[in-house]
């Protein structure tokens, strides 16, 4: 399964000398009716054989073969989104179906390209979905696209409502009573086992939904670490397959990346103005690199830019400098340096923000960072 740690770990991997193709297809069935997706694949093979070095293409045709071959073997487990790390040189291969559709491309380089990945890390975190009522409970994990039901929670001995007039009206009040004392054990157990969920899965977010009265009590009785973490409610029947919950937890999850990504653009101008531990511009953000001082790295999710790379110690800067100058090495030009700042971000141990939309960041140059020092 597509992680962060993976990533960490395959964004340090270098070719010393070999080369990784990095393939990403779109298999959306939407888009790609009766698989033009298949077309598309070939396509894309010729056009990296014909652009390739000799010597390279030579390296890398067993990789070109083998993800041709993986491609039209599981036809019927292709999702929406294919990401494919290959190297037969250095026995490296990584193959994610992805519940989400991803920009059909090939990158021949001496590293893996991970950017895609890392976008869909960035915007498709794990959230935690508690459907409750008065007696039934229902846990979710929503993932890439993706939600499935981890179990459910069920208390039979709630009481029903009284329907009844006569004697039963008389002891009205007694039986309401009775049936808030059962609807609170139930729910004191649905919290307890969400908090335990929230604790093993190591979530941060949690959407709750179901009739309004309940998430009202639910959220009462929660812990104030895990109302935090509540990034929105939604109205949902108990017994809706998980088709349409997702359908109706899309808007919330939509609506809070979106205020998110806000904070963050807004929180990384206002401290870069100051000169307070953050700084925008591919030119500060690639010293800062260098010096190993990024904490966080956001940038505008279509910036793009080109500059140059050192083949060894893979030094990046916007200026055309030879040899390099830490390590005398050869440099190469690169028309995908965002992306390679990014991959030695997430190697450094930095977090990665993918900004979907922001004018205000690319007025200030498309690309920022908050430092560490």
């Amino acid at each position: 399964m597509l992680n962060r740690k993976e990533l960490k770990e395959i964004s340090s991997i270098h070719g010393n000398g070999s080369y990784f193709v990095s393939f990403y297809l779109n298999v959306n069935p939407i888009t790609n009716a009766r698989g033009e997706y298949v077309i598309q694949l070939k396509n894309m093979i010729k056009d990296i054989s014909d652009r390739s070095d000799k010597k390279v293409l030579k390296m890398i045709k067993d990789d070109l073969e083998k993800i041709e071959s993986f491609v039209n073997g599981n036809k019927r487990e292709l999702k929406k989104g294919l990401a494919i790390l290959s190297s037969s040189e250095k026995t490296f291969w990584k193959a994610y179906q992805l519940s989400v559709p991803v920009k059909s491309e090939i990158i021949v380089d001496k590293t893996p390209f991970i950017k895609p990945l890392l976008d869909i890390m960035d915007n498709y975190q794990r959230y935690a979905v508690l459907l409750v009522d008065k007696e039934t409970a229902r846990i979710f994990l929503l993932h890439l696209g993706e939600i499935t039901e981890y179990g459910d929670i069920h208390t039979p001995d709630v009481p029903g409502k009284h329907s009844k007039g006569g004697w039963f009206a008389l002891s009205q009040n007694h039986y309401a009573r009775h049936v808030d004392y059962h609807v609170g054990l139930h729910l004191k157990d649905v919290v307890r086992k969400l908090e335990s969920f929230l604790k093993d899965e190591k979530i941060e977010r949690v959407v709750l939904g179901g009739p309004y009265e309940a998430v009202v009590m639910t959220k009462d009785l929660l812990l104030k670490t895990i109302t935090d973490k509540i990034i929105g409610t939604f109205r949902a029947g108990m017994f809706e397959n998980n088709a349409d919950i997702l359908k109706k937890i899309e808007p919330v999850i939509s609506e809070f990346e979106k205020k998110k990504e806000k904070m963050t653009v807004s929180e990384l101008l206002t401290m870069a103005s100051k000169r307070e531990n953050a700084v925008v511009g591919i030119d500060n953000v690639l010293n800062a690199l260098q010096e190993g001082r990024i904490m966080r790295l956001a940038f505008v999710k279509d910036f793009r830019d080109s500059g140059y790379a050192c083949r060894n110690c893979r030094y990046l800067t916007k200026q055309k400098v030879i040899p390099c100058p830490y390590c005398r090495s050869e440099m190469e030009e690169v028309n995908y340096l965002v992306d390679l700042a990014a991959q030695r971000a997430v190697e450094n141990g930095a977090l990665v923000h993918v900004i979907s939309e922001s004018q205000e960041l690319l007025n200030a140059g498309g690309i920022g960072a908050f430092l560490r020092f």
